[in-house]
Order: C-alpha cells, then structure tokens, then sequence
C-alpha cells in the first residue's frame, strides 16, 4: 500500500479550464488516447476531449525508466538481492490477507465510474492516458486525514482510494497530479513491493526469535526504498501536471493547508522554506538532525520532496520528455 502522507502513505476547487475543441481535434486526441489506453479504457476517453488542456501533451512510449528517480534505481536493485524477499512477502500475503484487503475496500467506500462521481472518473483515465499506462479501480471513502493509496494485489486488478478530506483541500488539477502520483506507482511496478512492505515489516515481528531484528533491518531497507519511490511518484505527477507548482502546491496543503486558507498559501514562499531547510541541515549537526528526521520515515519531508520535484523540472531531462510527448492543439 501506498500513500501520499509523510506518516503512513500519498498526496478550494476552481476547475479544469473548459476549451472548445474543433472536431479535427477531438478527433485527435480521440485517435491518441485510443492508442495509448488498455481495451477496457477506451470506451472511456472519448469524453475528455471538453475537459483537457490542449496546452499539454501525452506519451505514447513512455517508459517507467524514463522518469524513475536514480535513488529508487538503486534501493530497487539493493532491495532485489536479498534472499527469498519475494517468498517471504507471497507467504504473508495469502489469499484470505487479500480479500480481507479487497472487501474492505469494496464494503466502505464509493467505487468511482462513468456514472458515479464522473469528474474524479475523468481526471483517472485521462492522467493514465497521458502516462501510457492503464486506468485502476478509483475509490473514495469517507476520511478526516487528506491522503490517498494504492493497492496492488497479486492476481487482482489494482485500485487507488483516496479520503473525501483529500478531495475537499485540493483543486481539480492537484487532485489529478495526486492521481497520477499514484499511476507513478503502479506504472513503475511499486505496487506489489509498498504491499510487501506493510505486511513483511508487521508479519515478521511475529516470527519467533529473530523476528524483530529482522523486522527491524527490513523496515529500514523498505523505508529508505518507499522514500525513493516517492520522489519518482512525483515525477509521474509534474509529467501529468505539466507544471511544477501544481505539484508542489499539493505537498504545500498536506504540509499545512486548509481550504479556508487556500487562497492565501503560496508556492513561491513554500520553495524559499525548502531552500532554507537545505542551508540550515547543511552544518555537521544540521546533517545528523536531517537524517534522524527522515530515518523512519516513509516519505520524505514535504521541503525537501518540493525542492526535488522544482529542480527536476527545470532539468534537460524532464525538458526532452515534454518534446517526446504528443502536443493536443
């Protein structure tokens, strides 16, 4: 499982700029999105066509390596070397482990569709298109805590749930950068790893004797490569966003936002905060705090996720990404 907040985790409402698209255009972005989604996806993304920003683009072949953060590159490939991880995680994760997982999602929450909540609906299967990658089940469910996951179950189809108090401190375009931070996950094949994590860090305190030193030791390693994963999750978001302050904006709420002071909350002053946390750990004691702050995490601080996803949107690499991409006109 995955999730958009620092402790467990994720990620006013104006709404999506309408535009009036001419029929060749639709035709277009019809014959794209066509393309580019799964058969079940298809059916669906004809109606985007009034709702997307012709201003972005979408990719046709994208990869996950293409935008996969060096450091989940590397705890990825530490994560795979050590022996029987991926025995362990199956052994935990039995089938009565998944329907519980399965049906208690179905049995709390709203399943979104065409024909319940369309707008969420359409912010899905349009953000999966512009990722190249196949639209998830989406719920929502009744939560006070902003946050949204994902679930990813062996033999099963993965769904996203996100929290009605998510929904409520975001504007449509964040709330669409949250979902696609989490097709990131499932794009890049985080899915069945962040459920191992849960389950093996909880599972194998059980085991008699070495179970909690081997707890220990997995959840370290699962946390410095749940923190990675994160910041390429991210990533997947400004490519859906296409625009780093809707990205950063959302870290900014979850760090402290409300909807009443929406308004007032500004990016700008968030990316200069995320400068002067980096000056201010950057001492021998500020290094050791810095490190003692995110040790046992799952998520890296809020700052230090904005600076990231700011200088990677200013890098050559993401730059080249936009020129792959196929301009909606």
């Amino acid at each position: 499982m995955a999730s958009l907040l620092s402790s467990n985790c994720v990620f006013p409402k104006p709404s999506l700029p309408i535009t009036c698209w001419s029929s060749k255009a639709q035709r277009r972005w019809e014959s794209i999105a066509m393309r580019v989604a799964s058969e079940p996806v298809k059916r669906r993304l004809r109606v985007l066509a009034v709702v997307s920003r012709a201003s972005r683009v979408i990719f046709r072949d994208l990869d996950a390596d293409d935008f996969r953060h060096p450091l989940d590159k590397q705890n990825t490939l530490l994560l795979r070397t050590i022996p029987g991880l991926n025995e362990l995680g199956k052994a935990l994760l039995g089938p009565m482990t998944e329907q519980v997982m399965l049906l208690e999602n179905i049995a709390t929450s709203v399943l979104v569709s065409e024909n319940q909540l369309p707008d969420l609906h359409k912010l899905m299967v349009e953000a999966a298109a512009v990722l190249n990658t196949e639209a998830p089940d989406l719920y929502v469910r009744q939560n006070p805590v902003p946050n949204a996951y994902t679930l990813a179950i062996s033999g099963k189809k993965p769904f996203i749930v996100i929290h009605t108090s998510l929904v409520e401190l975001l504007s449509k375009s964040e709330l669409q950068a949250v979902l696609a931070h989490e097709l990131g996950h499932l794009k890049c094949d985080h899915g069945v790893w962040l459920t191992f994590a849960n389950i093996i860090t909880l599972g194998a305190y059980s085991v008699p004797g070495l179970g909690r030193l081997l707890a220990q030791t997995l959840e370290e390693q699962f946390f410095r490569w749940l923190r990675a994963a994160e910041l390429t999750c991210d990533r997947a978001a400004l490519l859906v966003a296409q625009d780093p302050k809707v990205v950063i904006s959302v870290l900014m709420k979850l760090a402290g936002g409300c909807p009443s002071l929406s308004d007032q909350l500004s990016v700008d002053a968030f990316l200069e905060q995320a400068r002067s946390y980096d000056k201010a750990a950057s001492s021998p004691i500020g290094w050791y705090i810095r490190n003692a702050q995110t040790r046992q995490l799952s998520h890296p601080l809020p700052v230090l996720r904005a600076r990231e996803i700011d200088d990677w949107s200013r890098s050559q690499e993401y730059k080249f990404l936009l020129k792959r991409g196929v301009q909606l006109e």
